[in-house]
């Protein structure tokens, strides 16, 4: 029962993956278009375009597979465990460059704030 509750888990969150992966390269096209066409891309943009499209075809392979294996009753393992909760990271990961991408809010920074010790006492 575990075992089927980790499949539709891991393939809902594949989905979930797959749709903003695919979403965030679609609405980059005409960057891309754009910059090919001047002959200059951001080296980390382009980076992010083969990330995401290796992505995508890796979640549709693990599609294929997960469902592919649903049907069958094996053991759940510690590696089925630690592969859902990376893809959970992922997935939120992905959803929140998808929101970014979305809004084009693409000048969103955090500050961490670093403490010193002389700050604290005032020195």
């Amino acid at each position: 029962m575990t075992m089927r509750v980790i499949d539709i888990v891991l393939i809902t969150e594949y989905m979930i993956s797959i749709a903003c992966s695919l979403y965030i390269i679609i609405a980059h096209a005409s960057y891309f278009r754009e910059r090919f066409a001047k002959g200059a891309v951001s080296l980390f943009m382009l980076a992010m375009l083969f990330f995401l499209c290796a992505y995508t075809v890796k979640m549709v392979t693990a599609v294929w597979m997960r469902v592919g294996n649903a049907n069958e009753l094996t053991a759940i393992t510690i590696e089925t465990y630690a592969w859902t909760i990376a893809q959970a990271g992922t997935t939120v990961g992905l959803v929140i460059l998808a929101v970014l991408t979305y809004t084009k809010r693409f000048d969103l920074f955090v500050k961490l704030k670093i403490f010193d010790k002389k700050t604290e006492k005032g020195l």
